[in-house]
């Protein structure tokens, strides 16, 4: 027994925001040989996650500790490897530094690169403040690689696949959905995400108040809260569920079909992923980071350009003139593309870089 505990590892996660998706990565993780140290900042308001933690999983609030506190907090820990999300929080960076030389030190981040006057200054200087307290790069996809190069990492120090949906669970509402899905499809769009206007939700609603009696039997549901909450517009067909936890789901998968992710800005988009692996055609901007992976114009969904209530619109037109059985096949693709990134392959992937 003894001789089986040296073996185990210690990663120690560094968290600003943490998400549903990340507790699902997680519980993967815990059942490799690891002990889990999380670190974490109060939940967010616009994204009111419960999270229920194992065991296994130590968590312990950021906001509890000063920076020495903290460093010697991770100093007993003696960890193998240290994940943190981004560069913002300057006590982390503290303990990143004291690490750099000892074990792997993982950055993630899912900014991607647009070549803008502030970004181009932004990047130089982080080559030099931000790059030196880490040794690989974790970021989401291709989308994400332009930027990581520009910090000044190297190619065999950047590793994608940093945010994985929860695919079990979402893989499993299209398994009990799929039969009835397939003889009697909801014609109902669905929008899962923040209230706020860079989400696109105003021309979204906007768009669908439009199709008037063009909608025929089709609805927009809409789930979510934020900012914008209070703001939302009441239209004919159009519900909104306010925010509802990822395990609560299952009547909005089973009663919805086409998902719509209209965003002016998006570094990736979880929920994107989430709705291919339920097996939903997808509608979206390619401002989502996500779509370049996820969204194949034609075979699983389509793209509307960002901000533009008319190409909303004209798309809401096309998936009411789809057939059913052409939706479920789009659907079907969707599928097929999410198992592109998975929970089982995050925490293989953190794991085999604990073991180095």
């Amino acid at each position: 027994m003894a001789q089986e505990e040296t073996k185990r590892k210690h990663i120690v996660f560094l968290y600003t925001e943490l998400a549903a998706y990340t507790l699902a990565c997680l519980k993967k993780l815990e059942k490799k040989a690891v002990d889990i140290h999380v670190f974490r900042w109060p939940v967010n308001k616009e994204a009111p996650f419960d999270f229920n933690f194992s065991e296994k999983i130590k968590v312990y609030d950021r906001h509890d500790y000063s920076r020495n506190e903290l460093l010697d907090l991770v100093k007993n820990i003696q960890p193998d490897l240290i994940y943190c999300s981004g560069w913002i929080d300057k006590h982390y960076l503290t303990i990143c530094s004291f690490f750099k030389t000892k074990i792997p030190i993982i950055v993630g981040f899912d900014n991607q690169w647009k070549g803008s006057v502030k970004q181009v200054m932004a990047s130089f200087l982080n080559k030099i403040l931000v790059r030196k307290y880490f040794t690989h790069a974790w970021i989401p996809g291709d989308a994400q690689k332009k930027f990581a190069h520009k910090l000044g990492f190297k190619a065999h120090e950047i590793i994608t696949g940093v945010y994985s949906a929860d695919t079990d669970l979402f893989e499993s509402y299209y398994l009990q959905n799929k039969t009835e899905k397939e003889q009697n499809l909801p014609h109902r769009f669905i929008y899962m995400g923040r209230y706020v206007e860079w989400k696109g939700i105003n021309e979204l609603w906007e768009a669908f108040k439009l199709l008037g009696e063009e909608r025929k039997d089709w609805e927009l549901w809409c789930v979510g809260t934020g900012e914008m909450y209070e703001n939302r517009l009441e239209i004919p067909g159009l519900v909104h569920k306010g925010f509802i936890q990822p395990d609560e789901l299952k009547e909005i998968m089973t009663t919805t079909s086409v998902f719509i992710l209209p965003s002016k800005f998006e570094p990736w988009g979880v929920a994107l992923h989430e709705f291919a692996a339920a097996g939903f055609p997808l509608i979206c901007t390619s401002e989502v980071g996500a779509s370049s992976a996820f969204l194949n114009e034609g075979e699983n969904g389509w793209y509307i350009k960002s901000g533009d209530v008319n190409s909303i619109y004209d798309t809401f037109k096309k998936v009411i003139a789809t057939s059913d059985e052409d939706l479920v096949k789009f659907g079907k693709r969707s599928r097929e593309l999410a198992k592109l990134c998975t929970t089982d392959m995050w925490a293989e992937t953190i794991f085999n870089l604990c073991a180095e």
